[in-house]
């Protein structure tokens, strides 16, 4: 039996109502994934089969983490085992299970594979050539954004800004790039909830197929939904109406990539008889930071009041600094850490900065390497985005999909063939007049004659190579993938390569090093009876669903933490600096002219709650943009904090040290050095 006893009254009620639709706002720290995990366990307990519940969130991280809680509540139950256990996933991931059983219905075949951003990219390069747009507003990064936006709205191109380049051709351009993809049998990221509503909408037998299965759905994260999330949800709970959705609308920070908060605000516009159940005790915090955040998002008008509190006690002051520029600011907040790892026995890996901007990493960054402080930097380049990792999944997309256009050019000379960018060029213009893939060229090209005699070679050995391996991955005979992907290498000759392009011996070392991680991993994908295109398939869609995931703190390093507010959600910190708390930053210029004050204050309050012990917020007058330093003013939302819960900087003077303070620090400093 699921023993309630260590929840409390709020979290209780909210795992004990089982039947209809069901909203649990949950403040931040306040238990949300123990009450949807216990919830879950109770639905099962009460006699719900496991393979009715649906738990869809945003993270794999949070997937995984709410199916192993759930799975540890359960295991004592005879019907607790995998096979036969509630499904718990990413909303994309949900989206893939329905698209490879039904895409068939939408022209698609159910191998599709699933586009990275730089793939997308490439695709955007193609159809700006084939429309010929050209000049500096003809930016694939910006129209890949403003296609990503297109797709979250579901598709309605009067709610989100044109780029001012494709502004006369929308529909045209949104139409080559969708051929584009389907030619290679191909979706990208936004088009698995497209496609996926599209089903639900247009398959009535679909739709009732998936209600049949899914009679229990619970949504995680809800104040991030876009609209297409929020209508598969909709479609999906009508129904039964055993909808539970846990969201905090205080936590709203991702308007800018689709997000509605009037998905959980106006929730009861849909669902009438909705229960909602509020969670307000706070197990991260003290109760200092906790009043702070709530005096400070009460003046939003568009959330649902709650107020956050905890038994923690009232804890230290939070400590406002000021300084004249940024370089000082950057400089005495390290040193503040390393105070804290000296006199204070508080080490690095307990101590984060945030900061709303990824440029103001680089003067942080600096100031760690001065002091020699390890530090992990959240956010920035992933794993998935380095070059020899792109080559490598390239290569396995086009034996997986030799029509995939994108793909074979990007590896087509990679290693150098004697395929020049001129012959490429030229392949793509010939599939662009026949209307078929860059393959299909390749493969029907007569006349070589204009080719180098090492590049009719290396056009032979690349065809060889595709229709070779594809042979291969038809083998159910125990083929070991991970050195099937080893001889792909070593045939094409990459690692023998890397030393062209990269004199760094280390970082030669670190980039044969991930590709042979990835290797490893390829090899412990799927079942030895599974085919080779099967276990590939697998491997590569994992890969496509999880790209976005940010690599895992090693284990034993003692490391601070540098984060953007956007990246730090669901995360917490013993201690927390939060820097360039200014006008512009924080609210962020742009802010007022697009009306989004709100969220920036939401932001904001997400930092300060990410703190469990002590919190610093600091400013600096001045700030360097393109090497001259411009004035800079506080942030208006520093106004907003209580001035009894803050030592602000003309209070920083008259704050005395006490004789045992000063013992004890100076104790703490010998013990250090000796």
């Amino acid at each position: 039996m699921v023993n309630l006893d260590s929840l409390n009254g709020e979290q209780r009620e909210a795992v004990v109502t089982p039947q209809g639709p069901l909203l649990i706002l949950a403040g931040a720290g306040t238990g949300k994934t123990r009450v949807i995990t216990y919830r879950i366990a109770y639905l099962i307990e009460r006699g719900v089969s496991p393979e009715n519940i649906l738990a869809v969130t945003f993270t794999n991280k949070a997937a995984k983490e709410m199916r192993e809680r759930v799975r540890r509540l359960i295991r004592k139950k005879k019907n607790a085992d995998k096979k036969n256990s509630p499904t718990t996933c990413t909303f994309h991931s949900l989206a893939v299970r329905i698209l490879r059983k039904h895409i068939g219905l939408l022209g698609y075949k159910p191998n599709f594979v699933i586009y990275s951003e730089s793939e997308q990219l490439g695709v955007v390069r193609k159809v700006l050539s084939r429309l010929n747009l050209k000049g500096k507003d003809a930016e694939p990064k910006t129209i890949r954004g403003w296609i990503s936006g297109l797709k979250n709205a579901g598709g309605d191109s009067h709610s989100v800004a044109q780029p001012d380049s494709i502004g006369g051709l929308v529909a045209r351009f949104v139409e080559y790039y969708d051929q584009s993809l389907k030619a290679c049998n191909a979706v990208d990221f936004d088009d698995l909830l497209l496609l996926t509503l599209r089903l639900l909408e247009e398959h009535p037998a679909v739709l009732e197929d998936c209600r049949n299965q899914y009679r229990y759905l619970l949504a995680d994260e809800y104040q991030d939904t876009n609209a297409v999330q929020f209508q598969i949800i909709k479609l999906l709970a009508e129904k039964h109406r055993n909808l539970c959705v846990v969201g905090d609308d205080d936590q709203s920070i991702y308007g800018w990539r689709g997000a509605k908060l009037s998905n959980l605000l106006h929730l009861e516009d849909h669902f009438p008889e909705i229960k909602v159940i509020k969670l307000q005790q706070n197990y991260r915090s003290t109760n200092t930071i906790l009043k702070a955040a709530n005096a400070l998002i009460r003046n939003n008008t568009q959330r649902r009041p709650k107020q956050l509190w905890s038994a923690k006690g009232e804890g230290a002051p939070i400590n406002l600094h000021c300084f004249q520029h940024s370089e000082e600011e950057a400089g005495s907040i390290v040193d503040q850490v390393e105070f804290n790892r000296i006199a204070r026995r508080i080490t690095w890996g307990n101590q984060a900065i945030l900061f709303r901007t990824n440029q103001q990493a680089r003067i942080l960054e600096t100031a760690l390497r001065k002091k020699t402080i390890s530090y992990r930097l959240v956010g920035g380049q992933s794993y998935f985005d380095r070059k020899e990792i792109v080559d490598f999944l390239a290569y396995l997309k086009l034996i997986l999909n030799p029509h995939d256009d994108i793909n074979l050019l990007r590896v087509a000379n990679v290693p150098a063939r004697g395929l020049s960018d001129r012959v490429r060029s030229s392949w793509l213009a010939e599939s662009h007049e026949k209307q078929c893939s860059v393959y299909s060229v390749m493969k029907d090209i007569s006349d070589t004659g204009k080719m180098s005699a090492r590049g009719r070679t290396g056009l032979k050995v690349l065809l060889d190579l595709i229709h070779n391996e594809r042979d291969v991955l038809q083998c159910r005979d125990q083929l070991s993938m991970k050195k099937w992907a080893e001889g792909i290498m070593d045939h094409v000759g990459y690692f023998q390569d890397i030393p062209k392009w990269e004199k760094n011996e280390e970082s030669v070392a670190n980039r044969i090093r991930n590709i042979n991680q990835l290797i490893q991993t390829l090899g412990n994908t799927g079942a030895p009876t599974e085919t080779g295109f099967q276990r590939l398939e697998k491997f590569l869609e994992e890969i496509s669903l999880d790209s976005s995931r940010e690599e895992q703190k090693e284990e034993g390093r003692d490391e601070v933490t540098l984060i953007t507010m956007h990246s730090c959600k669901g995360l917490e910190f013993p201690h927390v600096f939060i820097v360039g708390v200014e006008k512009g930053l924080l609210p962020h210029e742009r802010s007022e002219r697009e009306g989004t004050l709100e969220e920036e204050r939401r932001l904001f309050y997400v930092g300060i709650t990410r703190a469990q012990i002590s919190l610093t917020l600091s400013y600096s007058m001045g700030r360097k943009l393109h090497g001259q330093t411009l004035p800079s003013y506080p942030s208006p939302f520093l106004l907003e904090l209580p001035d009894e819960l803050v030592i602000r900087p003309e209070d920083a003077g008259a704050q005395s040290v006490t004789p045992k303070i000063a013992k004890d620090v100076f104790a703490s400093i010998r013990d250090a050095i000796g």
